[in-house]
C-alpha cells in the first residue's frame, strides 16, 4: 500500500496538507470558470480561447519562477504566490457576485491566476528534496501526485453537486477559503534559502537559459523530459473523448460515456498512488520510467481498439496507473539528479512540459481524428508512443542506467 513515511516529517506534512487543500479547491474554480464563460457566451469556442489565454502566462512564469525559486527563500516565494492565487480566487468571487456578463475580466483573472501558479509550482516541487531524504523522494512524489489526481476526480464531482445548490459565486469563495488554509500551512514551513548563499540571488533571462543548458548537459534529465513529451503529445487522446462518446460509445448514453472517459485516467492514477508503497523499493528509476511509458502506450492503443465502453474505461485506467508511475519516478529523477541550485529551474521546465504536452496532444489528436477517424488516431498514437520510447531508450542508454 501507499508509503506514508514522508508524512512523519512535520515540514513535508505541512507542504502536503497545503497541496491537498489546493488540489480540491483549485478544481472548483477549474469547473466554475468554463461554466461561467459558457453561460455568458453560449459558445464552446470561448471556453477553448480561455484555456489558451492561461497557457502563455503559465509557460512564461513557470520558466521564470524556476529561476526565482533557485535564487531566493522558497518558503517566501510560496507564501507570496499562494497568497496571490487566493486573492485571484477572491476576485473571481467578487465579479461573479457582482453579476459580471463579460468574458474579459474572466480571461484576465484566469491569466493572472495561471501566472501565480507558474511561479508557485517550481518552488513547491523543488522544496520536497529539502524536506525529505533522497530515499523517500519516490514516496513523497507519490503522496503529492495522488492527492492531485484525487482532486481531479473529487473536485469536479463536488463542483457539479454544489453549483445547483449554492451557485458559481459561492463556489469561487469556497476555493478562496481553501487557499487561505494552504497559505497557513506554507507559513509554518521552515526557511528554505538557497544553499549556495547570496551569490545565487539572481533570476533573469541568463539564469533561465542556464537551466536549459544544464538540461542539455545532463542526459538523464533531458531524457526524463523527452519521455513525458512522447507519452503526452503522441498518446493523450482526451480531445477525441467527445466524438467517441457521441459515436462509438453512444449506446451507453453520450453523457454517461463522456464522464467515464474523462474520469478513467485519474481513477487509475489514484489507484497507483494508493498502491505506491512498492515504489520506495525501486532503485532503477530510469527503467521504471521507460516501462511506465511503454505500458501507457500499450494501454492507449488498447483503448483505441476497444468497441465496448467498459473495456475502454479499463484501458484508460491502466494508462492512468502507468502515468502515475512515470510521474513519480520522473519527479524523483529531477529532484535527485539535479543540484539544489538548479532544482527550481528543472521544476519550471517540468511544469511547462506537463501543461503544454496535453494541449499539443489536443491539436494532434483532433486533426488526426478528423483525418483518420478517432479510433485509428488513438490506437496509432499509442503504438507510436511504444515505438518512440523504445527507440529513445535504445539509442540513449543514460536513462536505462540511471539508479539511486
Amino acid at each position: 500500500m501507499m508509503d506514508t513515511t514522508p508524512l512523519r516529517r512535520p515540514a513535508y506534512r505541512r507542504l502536503w496538507v497545503s497541496t491537498t487543500v489546493t488540489a480540491v479547491g483549485s478544481q472548483l474554480t477549474a469547473v466554475a470558470v468554463p461554466k461561467q464563460i459558457y453561460d455568458i457566451t453560449a459558445s464552446s469556442a470561448w471556453v477553448g480561447y480561455a484555456s489558451f489565454a492561461g497557457l502563455l502566462p503559465l509557460v512564461v512564469f513557470a520558466l521564470w519562477g524556476g529561476a526565482i525559486a533557485d535564487s531566493m527563500d522558497r518558503r517566501k516565494l510560496l507564501l507570496v504566490t499562494n497568497t496571490g492565487i487566493a486573492v485571484t480566487s477572491v476576485l473571481f468571487w467578487v465579479q461573479a457576485a457582482a453579476g459580471n456578463t463579460s468574458v474579459v475580466p474572466l480571461m484576465v483573472l484566469l491569466a493572472l491566476q495561471q501566472a501565480f501558479f507558474g511561479l508557485n509550482a517550481p518552488a513547491r516541487s523543488a522544496s520536497i528534496a529539502r524536506l525529505v531524504p533522497a530515499e523517500e523522494l519516490p514516496a513523497a512524489n507519490a503522496l503529492g501526485s495522488t492527492v492531485m489526481q484525487t482532486g481531479l476526480v473529487a473536485g469536479p464531482l463536488l463542483a457539479g453537486a454544489l453549483i445547483p445548490v449554492i451557485g458559481l459565486a459561492e463556489l469561487y469563495l469556497l476555493d478562496a477559503l481553501a487557499l487561505c488554509a494552504a497559505v497557513w500551512a506554507v507559513w509554518r514551513l521552515p526557511a528554505l534559502p538557497p544553499l549556495t548563499g547570496p551569490a545565487a540571488r539572481r533570476a533573469g533571462l541568463r539564469e533561465v537559459v542556464a537551466g536549459f543548458r544544464y538540461i542539455a548537459a545532463h542526459q538523464v534529465l533531458l531524457l526524463s523530459f523527452l519521455a513525458d513529451v512522447i507519452a503526452m503529445v503522441l498518446g493523450m487522446p482526451r480531445a477525441l473523448f467527445p466524438q467517441l462518446a457521441a459515436t462509438t460509445y453512444a449506446a451507453w448514453g453520450e453523457g454517461f460515456a463522456l464522464g467515464l472517459l474523462f474520469a478513467a485516467i485519474p481513477v487509475g492514477a489514484v489507484a497507483a498512488g494508493l498502491l505506491s508503497g512498492t515504489f520506495s523499493r525501486a532503485r532503477r528509476h530510469g527503467w521504471m520510467v521507460i516501462a511506465a511509458v511503454v505500458v501507457w502506450g500499450v494501454a492507449i492503443a488498447g483503448f483505441g481498439f476497444s468497441a465496448g465502453l467498459w473495456a475502454a474505461v479499463f484501458f484508460l485506467a491502466v494508462a492512468g496507473f502507468a502515468d502515475m508511475v512515470s510521474m513519480v519516478f520522473r519527479g524523483a529523477i529531477l529532484l535527485s539528479a539535479a543540484t539544489d541550485e538548479m532544482r527550481g529551474r528543472m521544476q519550471g521546465v517540468f511544469t511547462v512540459v506537463v501543461a503544454g504536452g496535453p494541449r499539443l496532444a489536443d491539436l494532434l489528436h483532433g486533426t488526426g481524428g478528423a483525418a483518420l477517424g478517432p479510433r485509428a488516431a488513438v490506437a496509432g498514437g499509442g503504438l507510436l508512443v511504444v515505438v518512440a520510447m523504445l527507440a529513445l531508450a535504445g539509442a540513449m542508454p543514460a536513462l536505462r542506467r540511471y539508479r539511486i
